[in-house]
């Protein structure tokens, strides 16, 4: 049988399908008994949910056929049904790439009020499905990696760090690590991580602020004498953060420096708050001058598309129908009219007082 034939034939067993369940698409009856297949929505299975820390998990994922593969210290939505409505986050890949048995891993740390980091810690159980985007983010090691590498991490900001240590061990030669946690319980993948160090493969600084105080990053120059000659990649809370890249470019080392934010800094005062209505669904909620519209949606049941959550994928852009927003980041405020036709990023924008989304 040639191929144009066998085109032809499955082309038409697919009409026949079609007609014989319509109005529901045969494909979703495929996605019953194959939810991983080829040309399926893409999924993830859950193979076991295992705890880190307290407060911390990791979930490792069988992807679909349509998984295109990661690098290390990129990111992946994922995407849980919570009392009805999907909601989507992004998560650190903690696996190596192209794991002999096909795996990949995320891990999660609870957030205060987190419905889906709540939800991959207590609820999700293995054999579940989740969906999932293809792999995202430039924060990865260029190759040839450099000679000499710091990371420097706090809280779950090792995260995508873990992702590049277990895979780029080898290719990196002279590696620093400072970790910033509460206590050495609270350290994600701790044990690992002081094997790495015991076996000479890494030089660990752990700072435990519970005993010893905040991580002093003008005081990383000490711990690390030849700083300057080091590539950095630095992850972790935004404070953290903020006073590294201001360290580095006090330095004249900013173009040494890569850093992750998990979240957008609200570097603009919180404004007036507003009623948020959104008209698509009829459904309105009162937010406060420092709340996302994205957030303050999904508090009322209303599922909006999201991605990074940061301001930089872009998933979440809907139009504003009228009303104002104010951008958290700058502290801009954004008017419209009907008919304006302006489109705003949800997850980066509060209500500054009555505003009609599109949705």
């Amino acid at each position: 049988m040639t191929t144009l034939v066998r085109q032809r034939l499955v082309s038409r067993l697919w009409q026949a399908a079609a007609a014989a369940t319509y109005p529901v698409d045969p494909a979703e009856y495929l996605d019953m008994f194959r939810p991983l297949r080829s040309g399926a929505d893409l999924r993830a299975r859950v193979v076991r949910v295992r705890a880190e820390t307290a407060d911390a998990v990791t979930v490792v994922l069988r992807p679909g056929k349509a998984w295109r593969g990661h690098l290390p210290g990129q990111y992946v939505r994922i995407g849980v049904d919570v009392d009805g409505v999907r909601l989507w986050r992004s998560y650190s890949l903690t696996s190596a790439p192209d794991a002999p048995d096909g795996l990949l891993a995320i891990t999660a740390k609870a957030v205060a009020g987190g419905l889906v980091s709540a939800h991959l810690a207590q609820d999700l159980r293995p054999g579940q499905l989740v969906h999932l985007d293809q792999a995202l983010g430039d924060f990865v090691l260029p190759d040839p990696a450099p000679g000499k590498v710091l990371f420097v991490t706090g809280g779950s900001g090792i995260t995508p760090v873990m992702g590049m240590l277990r895979s780029g061990l080898d290719r990196l030669h002279d590696v620093v690590l400072v970790h910033s946690a509460a206590s050495a319980d609270d350290v994600i993948f701790g044990s690992e991580l002081r094997a790495m160090a015991d076996s000479g493969r890494l030089r660990l600084v752990e700072q435990h602020t519970d005993s010893q105080g905040r991580l002093d990053v003008a005081a990383l120059a000490a711990l690390v004498p030849d700083l300057a000659e080091r590539q950095t990649w630095a992850c972790g809370p935004a404070g953290l953060l903020d006073a590294i890249e201001q360290q580095w470019a006090d330095l004249g080392q900013g173009q040494r420096l890569h850093t992750e934010r998990f979240r957008a800094a609200a570097l603009a005062e919180p404004g007036q708050g507003g009623t948020v209505t959104f008209s698509g669904t009829g459904t309105t909620a009162e937010a406060d001058g420092s709340t996302p519209i994205l957030d303050a949606g999904e508090r009322a049941g209303v599922l909006m598309p999201s991605g990074c959550r940061m301001g930089i994928c872009f998933s979440c852009v809907l139009p504003l129908r009228q009303g104002s927003v104010r951008d958290l980041r700058s502290g801009d405020v954004t008017t419209a009219v009907p008919g304006d036709g302006v489109l705003i990023q949800t997850c980066v924008s509060a209500a500054a007082g009555p505003c009609d989304i599109d949705h």
